[in-house]
């Protein structure tokens, strides 16, 4: 059977999905300016109260927070609308932080793995924002394809949207370290900014399981498993690291606080 499966994404969450003190659960709340700039990076109740991140599922409203989530979403939900108005089976994969090998290395806007290892490639320590505590889901191109390969070949999925990932979560600090550490590059320890870059959000990893219910869809490569494949395309590779260029270009134009 023919299906038009389209690559949407986790950014359209915005922030992820909290649960309260009181053990309810809320969509995070946009972070204030004033709190941004006084560093206080983790999210809070209506009364101070700290919030407590948990994997979000696609149950969670869509907030846009930047103009590749406003893309990625009306992309997500065109596919889907010309599916039921022409009898088009359409699926929506939400992918989260997708990674792997042949993924671009000079690009300065791509995905944070890969700037880690551009940055490491030249010498250059990881540059982390706000305090490299914020939480992040990282899934293996290779178990991106098989979700896709499964999106097309079950009858069930038609209509809906899944998150893919890998169902665990890892800080960025955490990501630099083995990343440094897969790459015997453990001396340059990742520089924290303590800066804040518009657009960006505190806490988003997945909940998986509609997709392991309706697709049979389980992770098979493990965070540890990847990087060492993606280490081992590395050395084949030339990287230009634009990371300076890039935040100093963030900033020229206010996006950083």
């Amino acid at each position: 059977m023919e299906k038009l499966v389209v690559a949407s994404s986790m950014s359209l969450y915005g922030e992820g999905l909290y649960r309260t003190p009181q053990g309810s659960l809320l969509p995070g709340p946009e972070r204030t300016l004033a709190q941004l700039k006084a560093r206080d990076w983790e999210l809070h109740d209506a009364n101070g109260a700290a919030l407590t991140p948990v994997p979000t599922p696609e149950t969670k409203a869509p907030t846009l927070a930047s103009i590749y989530a406003l893309s990625k979403y009306d992309q997500e939900q065109m596919c889907l609308m010309m599916g039921r108005a022409y009898q088009i089976p359409a699926v929506a994969l939400r992918f989260f932080n997708v990674y792997g090998t042949r993924q671009a290395l000079s690009n300065p806007y791509t995905g944070v793995m890969a700037i880690f290892a551009s940055r490491l490639m030249n010498h250059n320590a990881p540059r982390i924002f706000e305090d490299g505590l914020q939480r992040r889901d990282f899934v293996s191109v290779r178990d991106v394809a098989r979700a896709c390969r499964m999106a097309l070949e079950a009858p069930s999925a038609t209509g809906q949207v899944f998150n893919i990932g890998s169902g665990r979560h890892y800080t960025i600090k955490e990501l630099a370290h083995h990343i440094a550490r897969v790459m015997d590059r453990s001396d340059l320890a990742p520089e924290i900014s303590g800066q804040y870059r518009v657009g960006d959000v505190r806490h988003c990893f997945a909940d998986i399981g509609l997709a392991r219910q309706a697709l049979g869809y389980e992770p098979q490569v493990t965070l540890e498993e990847g990087l060492v494949e993606l280490m081992s395309w590395l050395e084949s590779q030339v990287a230009v690291d634009r990371v300076d260029e890039a935040v100093a270009e963030l900033s020229a134009r206010g996006l950083t606080v």
